[in-house]
């Protein structure tokens, strides 16, 4: 983190209003949280020789945009030229891209280095673009996905993932169940979260707490809790408890910040 770097979080785009809502959110968090801890003020020093001189300049505003990859009018190589623009203007010179995924899959390898790659060849040395490492590679997370669990050990336990085809793409998810003591499940590859559940509820669990291993509501945390009321109707002897997404908080900022 530098007093001279703006900053792009990236998410993937959805046709749900909720996500993009949610991404201005946790924007404005961390542009907060950066603003106090970097104290609002830069020193400037007047001589070499003298460096405990110096006089206080206002910092101005840091710079935090957000940009999909996905389902957005501008191609993600655009704007971030376009908010590189900006950083020029303000007499800045680098930008920090932040990919808000949570696996490594082909988005975070492939398409968004190629993205940024694009954007560099066009921008030349007026603004040089720093990839920082994708969200779901903080270990902080983990701390924030026990938090919804229940503390009796004897519970079943399931992170719901959204699931990744790319080669290695859900061994993270797998790594943080295993630390938890729960199982993993994905939306779109095996094992599904019926699956699980089912071999939950034949291990003898009467309660069973899902997490969604997700950044914001939308669509298919809808669709997971509707799948989750129709599971119910026929698991009658066991309580399936529906947790939330991480969702635009300030923990979750901090733990953004942290890594920059």
């Amino acid at each position: 983190m530098t007093l001279t770097s703006a900053y792009l979080l990236v998410s993937h785009g959805s046709r749900d209003p909720r996500p993009q809502m949610a991404l201005e959110r946790l924007a404005y968090l961390l542009k907060q949280q950066l603003s106090v801890r970097l104290g609002g003020m830069i020193y400037l020093e007047l001589e070499k020789n003298y460096n405990k001189t110096a006089v206080l300049t206002p910092l101005s505003p840091i710079l935090v945009e957000t940009a999909s990859l996905e389902l957005t009018s501008v191609p993600l190589n655009i704007k971030i030229q376009q908010v590189a623009q900006q950083v020029n203007t303000r007499g800045q010179k680098n930008l920090k891209i932040i990919p808000l995924f949570l696996l490594p899959g082909v988005h975070v390898t492939e398409d968004i280095p190629k993205e940024i790659a694009i954007a560099q060849q066009v921008l030349g040395h007026t603004c040089t673009l720093e990839l920082c490492p994708y969200l779901g590679s903080n270990r902080g997370l983990t701390e924030l996905i026990a938090r919804q669990f229940p503390s009796q050990t004897q519970e079943g336990k399931i992170i719901l993932a959204h699931g990744s085809r790319y080669p290695g793409g859900n061994e993270p998810v797998k790594a943080m169940a295993i630390s938890l003591n729960a199982v993993a499940a994905y939306w779109s590859v095996a094992p599904s979260l019926a699956q699980q559940i089912t071999i939950l509820a034949q291990q003898g669990k009467e309660r069973i707490t899902i997490v969604p291993y997700f950044l914001f509501p939308g669509g298919i945390i809808r669709a997971i809790a509707q799948q989750i009321e129709q599971l119910q109707t026929t698991l009658p002897q066991v309580q399936l408890q529906l947790a939330h997404p991480l969702g635009a908080t300030p923990e979750l900022a901090q733990l953004i910040i942290d890594r920059l």
